[in-house]
């Protein structure tokens, strides 16, 4: 929707995060679950954990095998994309994605009218490694509605490269799915929203999963930061929970810092 005013255009979207604890290798209710609380509050952009269909710890590549999707073809990008539809909405989502190439560590952009969007995982956390092949090619920018998102998936956020090259592309909301188990990220995305004025939706797990002594404990603490690095709101460690904000994503445009520091004319870079 959009407010106007003799001054400017105000684009407002409200953009939601969905935390929840998946149940490791349930597609079905893991969707339903998800569908179900976005059902419970309305937004324009809804942004849900990584890998949220199948849970996280598989003890093997053939395990994730089993459980991955083709993009567009099978459980979770059915349901989604019907809910999206007609709902008049977007998502994005992590799932486990089997391709020619191998098996990754993706998410989706989905809203029912077009073709998925994909984004394979570029920066790997720990046995991940053992499962998942990195992703390769270029980050890409999707309009949606007013505004133009850009999509990383958990441990990328340490890597501050993922979130410049996204911001000097265009975007103006960074979808963030994600299944935290260090403390970090969350103060860590406040700086990658400071840093290039930049919408961010960290949509991160709860619980626990613990599978032949492979343990993860899941941080919670899903938030909302906009332009400026401000936490819109943060939810709880440990409960499922939607929250949804209204933002102006066109704030994000604005690299100016004050009256003579822009974020873009001031970088200095090459001169290493």
């Amino acid at each position: 929707m959009r407010y106007e005013s003799a001054d400017f255009t105000l684009s407002i979207m409200k953009v939601a995060f969905v935390q929840l604890e998946p149940k490791f290798g349930d597609i079905k209710t893991n969707v339903d679950k998800a569908i179900a609380m976005m059902k419970s509050t309305a937004a324009e952009l809804y942004v849900l954990p990584e890998l949220f269909s199948t849970g996280y710890v598989f003890v093997s590549r053939e395990e994730a095998f089993s459980l991955a999707e083709r993009p567009g073809q099978e459980n979770a990008f059915s349901a989604l994309a019907n809910f999206a539809l007609r709902s008049n909405s977007g998502i994005v989502f992590g799932f486990a994605e089997k391709a020619l190439e191998g098996l990754f560590n993706s998410c989706a952009f989905i809203d029912g009218k077009n073709p998925p969007a994909i984004y394979r995982k570029l920066h790997l956390f720990y046995k991940e490694k053992e499962i998942f092949l990195p992703g390769i090619g270029k980050l890409q920018i999707i309009q949606h509605k007013d505004a133009r998102i850009g999509m990383m998936v958990c441990f990328d956020w340490i890597f501050p490269e993922v979130c410049r090259n996204l911001a000097l592309t265009g975007a103006q909301i960074i979808c963030h799915p994600a299944n935290l188990v260090m403390p970090y990220c969350q103060q860590a995305m406040i700086t990658r929203s400071l840093e290039n004025r930049v919408f961010a939706i960290t949509a991160n797990r709860i619980g626990k999963e613990d599978r032949e002594g492979q343990v993860c404990h899941f941080t919670g603490q899903s938030q909302i930061t906009d332009y400026r690095g401000n936490v819109l709101y943060r939810s709880s460690a440990n409960k499922e929970e939607i929250f949804a904000a209204d933002i102006n994503a066109t704030e994000a445009d604005n690299k100016d810092v004050n009256e003579f520091n822009n974020l873009w004319r001031d970088r200095r870079i090459g001169f290493d």
